[in-house]
């Protein structure tokens, strides 16, 4: 169970990272004129990658908590 929740982690701590650059490419792309995502804009990119990371913080201190971090 362990396994799973460190790859859950990984996988969400590099998601947030790529959406964070997607954010900023967003905004330079708004910049310019140009638009690379017609749906969400970079502050609402932002904002869910930060619930990405609030959530592998959690899965983290959780994992420390069972003793799993040794």
């Amino acid at each position: 169970m362990t396994k799973l929740v460190s790859v859950i982690s990984r996988v969400l701590f590099v998601f947030a990272f790529f959406l964070a650059g997607l954010a900023v490419w967003e905004k330079l792309a708004n910049l310019l004129g140009q638009t690379l995502l017609r749906t969400y804009t970079p502050s609402r990119l932002l904002e869910l990658s930060a619930v990405m990371l609030l959530f592998v913080i959690a899965l983290q201190l959780r994992e420390l908590k069972l003793g799993g971090g040794r």
